[in-house]
């Protein structure tokens, strides 16, 4: 492996803890949150135990979940049993210090591709398609779709999402270190620090095509696979599947952790402020014109450290949960909901249940939320 500098060690938690105390300076303008009554009570109940997962996924028309191992194994749990054979195996592939591993997974629209986000033998972020036969990824089909040059060995990012209109969107962060010391948040001329949209092509000399309206397509000086940028470490996001809204969850530095949304329909092109902003509050200089607060931040002086999101609840078994943005945190544990009120105001109550070392979330083939711990837990939300 090529010798790199080491910003942390630990997995997760480091991802708050590496940087500087906020520069001082005036804070914008925050989000409208009020807590609302303790009416939705949940619990966990236990379906599978893995190898420290990161990520979930589910495939057009198969009742399996399948969980991204930090390891670098694809697996597939079934009938509340993990199959014997894996659906891939890039233990070879993957790097595991700190961050780094097999990182977010995701399956194309119709089933037929997996698509994988890891960090590879040297630190660098791939993320590789395959196409599925069967229940199991064909290892000679691979196909790389994009590489990134990791400058520093956290804030990697790693998850995969096929949102509605078809296009994968990919979440890098900032590239690492602490405090962003390459800039690259607020850099549209490098993919760090962004949310990316892309749609790949499984044939042909071109691994992806940049979708025409991109907001940044036509400009010469910027990426034009960009969505979204000034992102510090998104760790997990997601499409609310009844309205289409982008939810995200960003790290924070080391105050201030972060929840984003972008309604559906928007024309992209967001800038959502770090490093100049850490949630509404200054960070490296004055806050950027037209950036997007968060519609949610918390205090690390609340005993959390690293957002985990998080999925808009969708199901059937828990409804008086639905409609609610469902998400954690690393440190603290407790499950959460926020609940987007018609004034663009959110209401935040807590849900009676905490798990250690959340990793992930995820909507499952039944339409229900599941749960991952980094001790190895799958859980599936039920009625409390």
């Amino acid at each position: 492996m090529s010798a790199r500098p080491r910003a942390t060690a630990g997995f997760l938690v480091a991802v708050s803890l590496v940087g500087l105390a906020c520069t001082s300076g005036g804070d914008e303008a925050a989000p409208s949150v009020s807590e609302a009554p303790d009416t939705v009570r949940v619990a966990l109940t236990r379906v599978a135990a893995v190898e420290q997962p990161l990520a979930i996924a589910i495939r057009r028309g198969d009742p399996s979940l399948y969980i991204a191992e930090k390891t670098g194994r694809v697996v597939a749990i079934r009938d509340g049993r993990v199959t014997s054979r894996p659906v891939l195996d890039l233990s070879d592939d993957v790097s595991l210090g700190g961050e780094q591993g097999l990182l977010g997974l995701a399956f194309s629209p119709d089933g037929q591709y997996l698509y994988v986000n890891y960090t590879d033998v040297e630190g660098d972020t791939r993320i590789v398609g395959y196409a599925m036969h069967g229940d199991r990824a064909i290892r000679s089909s691979r196909r790389q779709v994009l590489f990134v040059a990791q400058p520093f060995d956290n804030h990697n990012g790693g998850d995969l999402v096929f949102g509605p209109d078809g296009d994968l969107y990919v979440g890098l962060g900032d590239g690492g270190s602490g405090g962003d010391p390459h800039g690259n948040g607020q850099s549209l001329g490098t993919l760090l620090g962004k949310m990316l949209r892309i749609r790949p092509t499984p044939t042909g000399p071109e691994p992806y095509r940049v979708p025409a309206d991109n907001p940044f397509a036509g400009d010469p000086g910027a990426r034009p696979e960009i969505w979204a940028y000034g992102l510090r470490n998104p760790w997990r996001y997601s499409f609310d599947p009844a309205t289409g809204d982008l939810w995200i969850a960003d790290v924070g530095q080391s105050a201030w952790e972060e929840i984003d949304r972008l309604p559906a329909g928007s024309p992209g092109g967001a800038n959502l402020g770090w490093n100049l902003l850490e949630g509404t509050h200054r960070y490296a200089g004055a806050a950027p014109a037209g950036a997007v607060p968060p519609v949610y931040e918390y205090s690390h002086a609340t005993g959390g450290c690293v957002v985990i999101g998080g999925d808009v609840y969708r199901g059937s078994a828990i409804p008086a949960l639905v409609g609610d943005y469902v998400f954690a945190d690393f440190c603290e544990g407790t499950l959460q909901a926020l609940r987007l009120q018609p004034d663009g105001s959110v209401t935040h109550q807590p849900l009676g249940v905490s798990l250690p070392n959340v990793s992930s979330f995820g909507a499952g083939p039944d339409g229900e939320l599941y749960v991952t711990s980094l001790d190895g837990g799958v859980y599936r939300l039920t009625h409390g």
